[in-house]
């Protein structure tokens, strides 16, 4: 027992280490790149004419939001040597994403507006609230989602990690399907995953 204990509290530790510095890198990114983009006269758009028919779903705002959920994930499924490589990916990825969203600066093509209904109507309006539509490409909805979640179903099985697959493909989809994000916006989240699970699982920073 005590060897279990203290086993879990490393674990802990790891944890709220790396879930430390993901947080420094992201405020100190993502709030900066927004606020410096919506500052700017000059902004892309950075999608299709076809994608502004994507029908706004706003009960899918539950689903985006669930991405929330999968940090406190690795606290309980992942193995303290698994949580440096997923904390090395994230905050690269913030950090790529926030050069990216210095160099093209987005606007988003969907008109904000916020739905009839409640719940949903002051949860959006608080989103509008404090996140500006700029951070487009690559999402960084896309790449938390997916770099967390493929980590998990690493150490998942069987029907368990087809379920969080389909997960997955829930909250990508919801960032369409919600209007907070561009078809180029997901493909370069998922684009972004890859080479970082590419370069963290093999690269000079892997742990393996």
């Amino acid at each position: 027992m005590p060897g279990v204990v203290a086993k879990e509290k490393h674990q802990l530790i790891t944890y709220l280490y790396w879930v430390f510095w993901i947080s420094v890198a992201f405020f100190s990114v993502y709030p900066s790149a927004n606020w410096l983009t919506d500052h700017r006269d000059e902004l892309f758009q950075l999608y299709l004419p076809f994608e502004l028919s994507i029908p706004f779903v706003p009960q899918f705002i539950w689903v985006y939001l669930s991405m929330y959920l999968l940090f406190l994930m690795p606290a309980f499924v992942l193995a303290p040597t698994d949580m440096p490589r997923l904390g090395k990916q994230l905050i690269a990825g913030t950090l790529i994403s926030g050069v990216l969203f210095l160099l093209l600066p987005a606007s988003l093509g969907f008109t904000r507006a916020l739905p009839d209904t409640a719940p949903y109507d002051s949860i959006f309006s608080t989103i509008f609230s404090i996140d500006r539509p700029h951070n487009l490409v690559p999402s960084l909805h896309v790449v938390f989602s997916s770099c967390i979640m493929l980590a998990i179903a690493e150490r998942s099985r069987g029907w368990i990690s087809g379920l969080l697959m389909l997960w997955l493909a829930a909250i990508i989809g919801s960032t369409l399907l919600v209007h907070q994000h561009h078809v180029l916006d997901v493909a370069s989240g998922l684009a972004l995953t890859i080479i970082l699970r590419a370069y963290y699982r093999g690269g000079p920073c892997s742990d393996e």
